[in-house]
């Protein structure tokens, strides 16, 4: 069983920055591409940043400049760096990660999602 949990969003006024942080846990062979996905009241959830297990990195171009997305393979963990946020920043942010996990007899491939977390630009 995997588990992704997120943490540090908040509230924050236009401008500021925020870092979130998304750990991966249980019987985890191999994680291949992980990101962070953002979805807005009455929108559909769309994507911010993707990072491979090798460090390439996709960006929104709504955020290109302003957010950073790094991870720790060691920890398991995938951080979000949001700098200079704006109103149209706020939505829950999913962490999300593509994982290999051990089977009876094979392994398989799935994604996963984290339980998201609430980040509002607001003054």
């Amino acid at each position: 069983q995997v588990q992704l949990v997120e943490s540090g969003g908040g509230l924050v006024q236009p401008g500021g920055s925020l870092s979130l942080s998304c750990a991966a846990s249980g019987s985890i062979l191999s994680i291949y591409t992980m990101g962070w996905y953002r979805q807005a009241p009455g929108t559909q959830r769309e994507l911010v940043a993707t990072i491979t297990s090798s460090g390439s990195t996709n960006y929104a171009d709504s955020v290109k400049g302003r957010f950073t997305i790094s991870r720790d393979n060691a920890k398991k963990t995938v951080y979000l760096r949001m700098n200079s946020l704006k109103a149209e920043d706020t939505a829950v942010y999913y962490c999300n990660a593509r994982i290999r996990t051990a089977g009876i007899t094979v392994s398989t491939v799935s994604d996963y999602w984290g339980q998201g977390t609430q980040v509002t630009v607001s003054s």
